[in-house]
């Protein structure tokens, strides 16, 4: 994925994508000792899914743009509760925010004095990933899944599980996440887009069902920010 692009020509798929993303890490099952067959692992991501009404947790995101060979890293606190409410919440190097709700998707630049706003609805029909998260879709019909090969396990012995999207013209080929091997817990998601820059998320501190308040995914622009319109 390519690294957001801060000038009018700003698109929010970039950022949604990626914030759209940390849904997976929700999903857990019970520990084995075996690899187990993949449709018991996606039966089990998909019921996780179902049960789950809010999350947040600490992440660590890589962006390494293939032109320049340089490697952004961020940090910050992520926020999801069901339907359709998402806030990525940047704290390191610089603080921005991403937040999604029903209407509209937001992305505030405060050292900027900037902020990028567009239609909601875009976003959630746009990628398969965008409709899972919206609980318009499923895991076996947005994505053909599938363990990684040659290795279907890391160094540690987790699991390399791969998500190729059914949808023509997403942004990437695919993505792979890591699971813990004990607890199938997904503790990192990856992906080159199509201009081969690669995007890796690292979770953290995660909390589920707290009951998030909705008041959290509004956003009032603050008085003297640059609103710009993206299609």
């Amino acid at each position: 994925m390519s690294r957001l692009n801060l000038n009018k020509n700003a698109s929010f798929l970039p950022a949604a994508l990626t914030g759209v993303l940390f849904w997976l890490i929700v999903f857990a099952a019970a520990a084995g000792a075996e690899m187990p067959p993949l449709s018991e692992t996606v039966g089990r991501l998909q019921q996780i899914y179902e049960r789950t009404q809010d999350f947040q947790a600490n992440f660590v995101q890589e962006t390494t743009v293939k032109s320049i060979r340089k490697t952004e890293v961020e940090e910050g606190v992520v926020y999801f509760k069901s339907p359709r409410q998402m806030l990525w919440d940047y704290k390191k190097p610089k603080a921005k925010k991403l937040i999604i709700n029903a209407q509209k998707a937001w992305l505030y630049l405060p050292q900027d004095k900037t902020a990028y706003t567009q239609d909601a609805d875009r976003l959630f029909k746009s990628e398969a990933l965008i409709k899972f998260l919206s609980g318009l879709g499923k895991l076996t019909e947005d994505f053909t899944l599938r363990y990684a090969t040659p290795a279907a396990t890391d160094r540690n012995g987790d699991y390399l599980l791969q998500l190729y999207p059914r949808e023509k013209g997403a942004s990437y080929a695919y993505l792979q996440m890591t699971l813990d091997k004990n607890s199938f817990q997904i503790l990192e998601v990856s992906f080159d887009d199509v201009m081969g820059n690669t995007t890796r998320l690292k979770f953290s501190a995660i909390k589920m069902n707290a009951g998030l308040s909705s008041r959290l995914f509004q956003f009032q622009p603050p008085a003297g920010v640059s609103i710009f319109k993206m299609p």
